[in-house]
């Protein structure tokens, strides 16, 4: 549930690196201040902290691309949603180790037309709809909510 919180937080810190404002020696107690500011948990070292992902210490890329996974995130929720209300039983389905519906769905909805519309077009052809988080964050109250007594 807090990987998105993850991606805000090394974006955050990320941001900061670029402009200037946080000095890459500075990284691992910024990373820990933050974790536990914001997650109320802070990494044993920093193996576990600031290194686990790869993202920032190989290839030399750093800006500009970790945000997507959380975007993705969001988009694969906002399908699955579309997904759903063209065709209900899809969760009876997948339980029963059959994908073939959901497949289809994402077939003519996503996959078949490429490169053909931009990133929003797709996204509110497929799902009636510009990108929202509404059903990211439906997904997480109904997957947490009662395990973690949210209201």
């Amino acid at each position: 549930m807090t990987y998105n919180l993850h991606v805000i937080l090394r974006f955050d810190l990320e941001l900061e690196l670029l402009e200037g404002k946080l000095a890459v020696k500075d990284l691992p107690q910024a990373w820990r201040a933050r974790y536990e500011r914001d997650l109320a948990t802070t990494p044993p070292d920093d193996r576990d902290g600031c290194l686990q992902d790869v993202h920032w210490y190989s290839g030399g890329g750093i800006g500009g691309a970790f945000h997507s996974y959380a975007i993705g995130n969001i988009l694969a929720a906002q399908f699955h949603a579309a997904a759903l209300r063209a065709h209900p039983d899809i969760p009876n389905e997948i339980r029963a180790g059959e994908f073939t519906t959901l497949r289809q769905w994402l077939t003519e909805n996503l996959y078949r037309h490429g490169r053909k519309f931009k990133p929003a077009e797709i996204v509110a052809h497929a799902t009636g709809e510009p990108m929202t988080i509404k059903p990211y964050m439906a997904y997480l109250r109904g997957k947490y909510g009662a395990l973690y007594q949210l209201a």
